[in-house]
């Protein structure tokens, strides 16, 4: 029999989200482990706002969005708000019931710097690490590190003189690059003067960019720490001891660190030693320090070379999906948030495959 379409609507619809959502989506499992990592963070968003005073966006909210944005791979804030109005998945992860009005895109900005005040991204993703760790997914015994370059929003016609000479506007024309040697001591992006002018290797074109680094354990492919730097300034090797000096902190103490050939310099190598961690580092021929033939023959040293490979799954992901090809923030600050949130997003989605939860 032929179906037909009723134009006159209902009057009122008994129904909630949760109705909607089949039970065995994937974002059940990532909600549940989200909300176990915010429950370990919620003293210290309600720090951050006063007692008094008209009721804002809570910040619990914000974060999860950030998550849907990294998961869906949505392109902007703006586009993000304008989707919320009819998606009905968004509003049940984010616990709003149908009839509430979409936040405005405004709320990301200006709630952003009161969570970088209190590196709120950074806690957050401490606590999606901690979940990984209650549910012995983590090693802390076998890592791996390596970095990426993050693009930044802003374009090579941005890239002036400090000073404020050569052609330009000013000049009483478009500018004109043409013969003028550029580099990061003469020249600043007027868009994002915290970005820097690098090239990945010979023969590629240079961009303006940040450095984005992640230390991966070795179990299960999970991210332990990431960090955001400047291009320039700040190497690979002395980022990479930054975060291993914060995961002693945490009372961890890894015995083997997998990498590439860039890491493969003497102070990195005799820092890992002198902290009694195996130096599993791919050795450069031409300047063999710190790596004997017995590192380098070890069964330990040949699966740590394989292993560390993973780590390119989340600089894939983070890039193809995540939106960190091309950041859509300004300065160092901002973007590391959004890498702490977008691996956070990773951990979670990993997690929820590892240990899918029932119901």
């Amino acid at each position: 029999m032929r179906g037909h379409v009723d134009p006159q609507s209902h009057l009122f619809s008994y129904f909630s989200p949760e109705e909607r959502v089949p039970a065995g989506h994937p974002l059940r499992s990532i909600k549940a482990y989200t909300e176990s990592a915010l429950k370990q963070i919620r003293p210290l968003l309600d720090g951050l706002y006063s007692e008094i005073g008209r009721p804002s966006i809570p910040p619990e909210r914000l974060l999860k969005a950030q998550l849907l944005i990294a998961l869906y791979s949505v392109r902007s804030d703006r586009l993000f708000c304008e989707t919320l109005d009819y998606n009905i998945l968004f509003r049940w992860f984010l616990d709003m019931s149908l009839q509430e009005a979409s936040f405005d895109a405004s709320t990301f900005s200006k709630n952003r710097e009161r969570l970088a005040r209190e590196d709120v991204a950074l806690k957050f993703f401490d606590a999606v690490v901690r979940e990984a760790r209650r549910l012995e997914l983590l090693s802390d015994e076998h890592f791996s590190v390596d970095g990426t370059l993050i693009e930044a929003w802003a374009s090579m016609k941005s890239y002036q003189r400090k000073d404020g000479g050569g052609s330009g506007p000013d000049a009483g024309g478009d500018r004109d690059f043409k013969g003028e040697r550029r580099s990061n001591a003469t020249h600043a992006s007027t868009t994002d003067p915290e970005s820097k002018l690098l090239r990945k290797g010979p023969g590629k074109e240079a961009k303006l960019c940040f450095a984005g680094h992640a230390l991966m354990d070795n179990r299960h492919g999970l991210m332990s720490d990431v960090a955001l730097t400047p291009a320039v300034g700040i190497t690979e090797p002395e980022a990479a001891l930054a975060m291993l000096t914060r995961q002693r902190r945490k009372r961890i103490r890894p015995k083997s660190v997998g990498a590439d050939k860039g890491y493969h310099s003497e102070r990195f190598v005799t820092a890992l030693i002198e902290q009694r961690t195996a130096a599993h580092v791919a050795c450069n021929a031409n300047h063999p320090v710190g790596l004997g033939r017995g590192v380098l023959e070890s069964r330990a040293y040949r699966a740590s070379q394989i292993v560390r490979k993973r780590i390119e799954q989340f600089f894939g992901w983070g890039k193809t999906v995540g939106g960190l090809r091309k950041t859509r923030l300004r300065g160092v600050r901002r973007n590391a948030q959004l890498l702490y949130l977008t691996g956070s997003a990773y951990n979670l989605l990993r997690i929820s495959r590892l240990c899918p939860t029932t119901g």
